[in-house]
């Protein structure tokens, strides 16, 4: 199946679903090629980048699926090849 090169950038302003967050995130770890999280204490958020190699309905799918989590925003960034 091909794959692309995505970036998640995610946004969480509610620290209450980091735990399911996470779980979704583990569930992919497969696909997942790289992470970083960076809590910004000031404005109370953590900004997560997840860098991914899957087939674009994974991606979509867990894009979807954290972006449904209360107080979570997510946009994709794809890779041109």
């Amino acid at each position: 199946m091909e794959t692309r090169i995505a970036l998640l950038g995610i946004i969480v302003e509610n620290q209450d679903v980091t735990d399911q967050l996470n779980q979704l995130l583990h569930e992919q770890r497969q696909y997942i090629v790289g992470r970083m999280g960076i809590p910004y204490a000031k404005r109370e958020v953590c900004v997560i980048s997840v860098v991914v190699d899957a087939p674009n309905d994974v991606i979509s799918a867990l894009a979807g699926k954290l972006g449904l989590l209360d107080g979570v925003s997510v946009k994709t960034v794809y890779s041109k090849k």
